[in-house]
């Protein structure tokens, strides 16, 4: 059973995506290669910086364009959605065959549209769900940086190019680092959101309501409001498991921001500049542009990394770098929602001494 038509989300997304800036066939080509180049150089940094080691071996970035970015995207939802693929599939009473059909084809519409927004906006990404590799060669995870959104927000921000494109890749070489180092945290956050997918209500009158909701929700945020659609169609049940994902997600975040900014000083000349710029690009966009942002919970993804940040930061501060290690020990060690604001509880809980003063 097809929920989603990813043939037509691939198609419409690559359709509706803008083009990325112009630029000639050596600047493009100056580009990648330093990319990848820069991609291998801010692994060191990283592992340096954050003792956590790994057995993989390391790996220059992927570097793709936008509809690259779409196709990549497109692969891991598939991989994501599969359960509830199968569960749908495996009922009892599968919906109509004609409802499948319109229905994966309108949803394939929707992805694509979706696809297409983000995009042109993503710089990079740790890939942590592709298909599987028939071989058991490849890596469980891609890093993969977006180069005409760097070469775009370089040229707008008026930053040295060098200098950003490194900025770019400690944040996402922090996230490989850590779903490669820290083994179990990959199928964790997988699980979880495994979870989440089959908790929903799938029954017709409870996805009609949800759908009115998230009708409601989407005029109230064009008023202003503060809602997006996650929260709008997501069943009791799975917000309790969101909670955990968004404490763990807040946590990788926050940590990838932390040490793009402290390992920045020593290594990116004009960091400083970069920070104060991005910034405000990051609060900047058309009307349009935040409201779409915040629908998407884009807005909420900012929220956490400056919470996640700021919860990493003090606990380095108090506990030292391998103090905050023991965050990586297991499960039970991540810090709870609560604790993200409260880092002097996860401090206590886990480390079982007060915190010392800042």
């Amino acid at each position: 059973m097809q929920v989603i038509d990813w043939d037509l989300a691939v198609t419409t997304g690559t359709r509706l995506v803008r083009p990325g800036p112009q630029v000639s066939k050596e600047e493009a080509r100056q580009a990648v290669a330093e990319l990848r180049t820069l991609s291998r150089e801010a692994e060191g940094h990283v592992r340096e910086f954050t003792k956590i080691h790994t057995e993989t071996a390391p790996q220059p970035a992927t570097i793709v364009d936008r509809p690259g970015w779409i196709k990549a995207n497109v692969e891991g939802f598939r991989v994501v959605l599969e359960p509830l693929t199968q569960r749908m599939g495996g009922g009892d009473n599968p919906p109509p065959a004609i409802v499948t059909a319109v229905g994966s084809r309108i949803t394939g519409v929707e992805v694509g549209a979706v696809l297409a927004f983000l995009a042109s906006r993503v710089l990079g990404q740790y890939e942590l769900f592709l298909p599987p590799d028939p071989t058991g060669q490849e890596a469980t995870g891609r890093l993969t940086l977006v180069a005409p959104n760097i070469v775009h927000a370089e040229r707008e921000m008026n930053v040295v190019p060098r200098d950003f494109r490194l900025w770019v890749c400690l944040h996402e070489e922090t996230h490989r680092v850590q779903f490669t180092g820290v083994t179990w945290l990959r199928e964790y956050v997988r699980s979880q959101m495994t979870e989440f997918l089959l908790a929903s209500d799938l029954d017709l009158p409870t996805l009609l309501d949800r759908l009115r909701s998230a009708a409601d929700t989407v005029a109230d945020v064009v008023r202003g409001g503060e809602g997006n659609l996650i929260d709008a169609i997501q069943s009791p049940a799975q917000k309790e498991i969101l909670d955990r994902l968004t404490a763990v997600m807040t946590l990788v975040e926050g940590h990838g921001d932390f040490v793009m900014d402290a390992v920045g000083p020593s290594v990116v000349p004009s960091v400083s500049e970069i920070r104060a710029k991005f910034a405000q690009r990051r609060e900047g966009g058309s009307r349009l542009d935040r409201t779409v942002r915040r629908l998407l919970g884009i807005e909420v993804k900012m929220k956490q990394y400056a919470e996640g940040s700021a919860f990493v930061r003090k606990v380095v501060d108090r506990v030292g770098m391998d103090g905050f290690n023991k965050v990586w020990t297991s499960p039970e060690t991540l810090p709870t929602t609560p604790e993200i604001a409260d880092p002097d509880a996860w401090i206590h809980r886990v480390i079982g001494t007060p915190a010392l003063p800042a």
